[in-house]
């Protein structure tokens, strides 16, 4: 018995030309560089604003009138319970 002829598929993508690749390529690697700096300058502003210590509230001065009528309601308030 001979066996069927088995012709082969065609390459359902079709060949590219050789600068559309190479343009592919360099596209892939600026984004992964850029995306690798933007990372990078993440980790280092963190650790600069991480290194300044613990945040501290601002003084009462700066909070201005805001600051007094706030205080001024909360020494008014009666203890709960």
């Amino acid at each position: 018995m001979a066996e069927p002829v088995v012709e082969p598929m065609p390459d359902p993508i079709p060949p590219q030309p050789p600068g559309k690749d190479s343009r592919g390529k360099w596209v892939a690697i600026l984004t992964g560089a850029l995306s690798i700096l933007i990372g990078v300058a993440y980790l280092v502003l963190i650790t600069v604003l991480d290194s300044r210590g613990p945040l501290q509230p601002p003084p009462p001065e700066a909070l201005g009138e805001a600051a007094a009528a706030v205080s001024g309601v909360a020494a008014e308030a009666p203890p709960p319970g």
